[in-house]
């Protein structure tokens, strides 16, 4: 049997409500791993591992995951718990190294018992730590790693809250034909799984509603200077209507400070890599006719149902607004969990990792997760951003009809 369920911003009204007792409650009842008041059962707590590069180039994304993750924990255990009994983010910093990943995910398993885990926001971390959740059968939700062959790659323990890089690139493709025109140019840094997998996924998109690309190049994952590429595109003998880019969040800036600083004006599209103050704070006015895909628009007046509260949260909490939708992703990931582990009434992992397996529309800030016919990876519509005047600005929301195998 499967099971549909409210927002998470449903029960953030609720709490306010209660906390505050002067406003009329929104949304719908509270799911069933809340208590019907705020005292927490003399039970040991429920261990949730939370490994995010909180520390290196990744923490740009990684650290809004786990702080938003945090803040969900926070609202969920004043609510009640989950089964009565609050839940323990292990928070733990993976430093952006994949064997320093691996070595915590073994340690939360083996020393602080945990039983399931989240964390990431690239597929690289996850391929590291991933198999010794899957090896000890313990079930492991990945925030923001977009990589859809994760679960083929690791097993049957790991799923995904975020949507794939194959829907991402596919609807990125759309909306590039439709509004810049059917001729791109296609770069991607060669040595991260995350812009390999983009770029090709927009290579075979693209195609399929005939687009045609004029070059394609790559460049390393450490470069500072794109002057190679850069000339390698200015020989060309006529300029594409739109320039691809699949970049992590440390590369875009300077990137795309270069390209424009090389006369080089045309629409840039690319991915959630994108999604960072950083493309803003250092590319500056050059910003501007930049367009990526990402999870939701961290915007209190034009963004999805639920984002002001959850942006006013996020900011009593931390003291400032979300930098990006994997503040929202990380938030989302914890209540997914909670509300699998209350549906499946017990902390044993394998009753976990079957309610997770049966969530059907479950709907968080950042889209609906269902999980059909045995998937692991959510079917969620794809946020188009446009860069205007140095802020981020609702494009379109989409949903692909077609999208690339993983």
């Amino acid at each position: 049997m499967k099971y549909k369920h409210i927002s998470a911003t449903a029960l953030l009204a609720l709490l306010l409500f209660e906390s505050c007792g002067s406003a009329e409650p929104q949304g719908a009842q509270p799911t069933a791993y809340l208590q019907s008041n705020l005292t927490l059962l003399d039970c040991d707590p429920i261990k949730v591992a939370c490994i995010f590069a909180l520390t290196g180039d990744e923490s740009l994304l990684d650290l809004p995951a786990a702080n938003g993750a945090k803040l969900a924990a926070k609202e969920i255990n004043a609510s009640g718990g989950i089964l009565g009994c609050p839940i323990e983010l292990v928070v733990r910093d993976s430093e952006y190294k994949m064997d320093v990943a691996s070595k915590i995910a073994q340690q939360l398993i083996e020393q602080d018992k945990v039983i399931a885990g989240i964390g990431f926001t690239e597929p690289g971390s996850v391929l590291a730590a991933g198999p010794a959740f899957q090896n000890s059968r313990i079930p492991f939700i990945t925030v923001g790693a977009t990589s859809p062959k994760i679960p083929q790659q690791v097993g049957d323990m790991i799923y995904l809250a975020c949507f794939g890089d194959n829907i991402q690139a596919a609807a990125g493709a759309k909306y590039a034909a439709q509004n810049f025109g059917d001729s791109a140019c296609l770069f991607w840094d060669s040595n991260n799984e995350y812009t390999r997998l983009l770029a090709g996924y927009f290579k075979s998109s693209f195609a399929d509603i005939g687009g045609t690309i004029y070059l394609e190049d790559a460049f390393e994952d450490n470069a500072t200077d794109f002057s190679a590429q850069i000339e390698r595109l200015k020989a060309l003998p006529k300029q594409p209507d739109f320039y691809y880019i699949a970049a992590m969040p440390y590369n875009i800036g300077p990137i795309v400070s270069q390209l424009r600083a090389a006369g080089i004006s045309g629409p840039i599209m690319g991915g959630d890599g994108y999604d960072t103050p950083d493309l803003v704070s250092i590319a500056g006015n050059a910003s501007d006719n930049v367009f990526f895909s990402t999870h939701a628009l961290m915007d209190k007046q034009n963004g999805k149902e639920g984002i002001e509260r959850f942006i006013a949260s996020y900011n009593r909490e931390y003291g400032h607004d979300p930098e990006n939708a994997f503040a929202a992703l990380g938030y989302d990931t914890v209540y997914l969990l909670a509300d699998a582990i209350s549906r499946a009434g017990s902390t044993d992992p394998a009753a976990i990792q079957k309610a997770i397996k049966d969530t059907e529309d479950f709907v968080g800030i950042t889209g609906t997760i269902s999980y059909p016919n045995g998937e692991h990876v959510p079917r969620k519509d794809v946020t188009i951003i446009a860069v205007k005047e140095g802020r981020f600005t609702l494009a379109d929301e989409i949903v692909p009809e077609k999208v690339p195998a993983p």
